[in-house]
């Protein structure tokens, strides 16, 4: 079970049908991150994280501005020369949408992580 996978999909279903709030249970740290990421890009407006004891969930304020969003399986290790490459295959044209990276300096986009000179971990894309 991935629940990185799973919170994409729920974020992609209720954009398509037009909801203006959505429900990501369980939580998780991976999520929260992932979703800063989108929220710093303006892709979703805020997020609160609920504990309710049973593993808690986000509640994320959407904005209608996905296209599409996916985690991206297998999690690819991604040297900072090849990220251009991945770019190329998960987003639909130059500098339009964002991949998630997992960094050793924390979760942040491909854009952070060239800046940075860093490699890391492919997690999800969203344009």
């Amino acid at each position: 079970m991935d629940t990185l996978s799973n919170a994409m999909s729920t974020i992609k279903n209720a954009e398509l049908i037009g909801k203006r709030k959505c429900e990501i249970k369980p939580a998780s740290k991976l999520i929260g991150n992932v979703l800063k990421v989108m929220k710093d890009y303006g892709y979703i407006g805020s997020f609160e994280l609920i504990s309710d004891k049973r593993g808690g969930k986000f509640i994320v304020e959407l904005l209608g501005r996905i296209n599409d969003c996916k985690a991206i399986r297998p999690r690819f290790s991604v040297k900072k020369t090849e990220i251009e490459k991945f770019e190329k295959r998960y987003l639909p044209a130059r500098d339009f949408g964002i991949l998630v990276m997992s960094t050793v300096k924390g979760v942040m986009s491909q854009r952070e992580a060239i800046e940075r000179g860093l490699g890391g971990v492919l997690l999800a894309y969203i344009y």
